[in-house]
């Protein structure tokens, strides 16, 4: 515990550190505040779940498709030059939803703001985690896990505090309020993100241009991350409408998202355990083993007989989920091409957001058809393939892999 605690302490000691955290947390709450407020919104003004989907689905895909060129515009062209202009259009588009919503606007003109929203939001997350490596470069590079641990629990926290945020607004007030405050603090945030040392003083790599077309691709491990993240996101997309469903068989809705809360404290215990080890094993062979654990969790899922015995499986279901992802973040950084260390963060991503899209849609269909459990057993499945992926392609995920290694 002891040796935890300090490998934590010395992250937090490390220049400048403690004050890219602050400003962190309210540039990147919005991403916990978004697909709620969203459906909420839209199911308020448009009438319908359909609409809602489809407007929160419009919002996250764009978001996903666009992180890679933002992040390669920021490798080429810089931080500031790219996210301050990205940041207003974002909060125009954001603002433009609120305004379509409330006067009726046709739901075309709603999904093209969306979609809008979506494409125009920076990257905050893989900005920082590119970050991290300068930071630490004068203090311990082996802290890197660390770092990027403590990274994952504060995603787990904002996925938990935003959605409370939105619920508190809408039972006392109109949804669309949550959606203001959304972008107020994406710009607020930024304001103090950006005058952070190691961000006024972000260099553009010599190198940068020099990958060619494919970019961040060229290396066959981000490649990887891509094919392993899909089947991995497609299990978190599934869990997401199952916990609910399973909620209300056994009583009430809202049951399933106290669950899909415990699920997430699980992630976050499983950060912080990750984070305060000394890992010395190969990286590939690690992010192997953390993502064959992964379906072993959600196996038992479709046996659970009440909420008092789903309740301490969904918190081991998600003990391997930031373990793993903190894993893949870690490779993506070091089999990175010179020059595209922004770029490279955002693939794994845009797979994470697609994979979770699908599971999201399948989902639903499946707990229609065949009920929650043959659900949480395709859940199962999608885990299973993203670790039978990391396992034939581990060879990839080490710094050194031939660039155009074979698909």
């Amino acid at each position: 515990m002891n040796v935890a605690r300090e490998r934590y302490a010395r992250v937090l000691r490390a220049p400048h550190a403690r004050g890219l955290l602050l400003a962190e947390i309210p540039a990147r709450l919005p991403i916990g505040i978004n697909g709620l407020a969203i459906v909420l919104f839209m199911r308020e003004h448009a009438g319908s779940y359909a609409a809602a989907g489809a407007t929160a689905a419009a919002f996250g895909l764009a978001l996903g498709l666009t992180s890679p060129l933002i992040g390669r515009l920021i490798d080429h062209r810089g931080l500031r030059s790219v996210v301050v202009p990205f940041s207003a259009a974002h909060a125009a588009c954001m603002f433009g939803l609120v305004a379509a919503g409330l006067s009726g606007a046709p739901l075309v003109v709603c999904l093209a703001l969306a979609a809008g929203a979506g494409a125009f939001l920076p990257p905050l997350g893989s900005i920082s985690r590119s970050l991290w490596p300068r930071i630490l470069r004068d203090e311990d590079p082996d802290l890197l896990g660390t770092a990027l641990a403590l990274e994952g629990v504060l995603i787990e926290a904002i996925f938990t505090i935003g959605p409370l945020l939105v619920a508190g607004i809408a039972a006392v007030g109109e949804p669309a309020i949550a959606l203001v405050l959304s972008p107020v603090l994406l710009l607020a945030g930024l304001a103090l993100f950006l005058v952070q040392p190691p961000v006024r003083t972000w260099v553009i790599s010599a190198h940068a241009g020099s990958q060619g077309a494919l970019g961040a691709l060229r290396s066959p491990g981000i490649r990887t991350l891509m094919l392993v993240t899909v089947p991995m996101g497609f299990c978190f997309g599934a869990m997401e409408v199952t916990l609910p469903a399973f909620g209300e068989d056994h009583g009430a809705r809202e049951l399933g998202g106290v669950l899909v809360a415990i699920w997430s404290l699980g992630s976050a215990a499983g950060g912080i355990w990750y984070g305060a080890r000394e890992w010395t094993d190969a990286p590939g062979a690690r992010y192997a083993k953390l993502a064959g654990l992964l379906p072993i969790g959600y196996l038992p899922l479709a046996l659970a007989p009440s909420v008092l015995a789903m309740a301490p499986l969904a918190l081991l279901a998600g003990l391997c989920i930031a373990p793993t992802l903190t894993a893949g973040n870690q490779i993506a950084g070091s089999v990175a091409p010179e020059g595209t260390e922004t770029e490279a963060f955002t693939w794994p991503i845009t797979s994470l957001v697609v994979g979770l899209s699908i599971g999201n849609w399948a989902a639903g269909a499946i707990v229609e058809a065949a009920g929650w459990r043959a659900a949480f057993l395709v859940a199962a499945g999608g885990a299973g393939l993203s670790a039978l992926l990391a396992a034939l392609r581990r060879h990839t995920l080490d710094r050194g892999a031939p660039a155009y290694a074979a698909l």
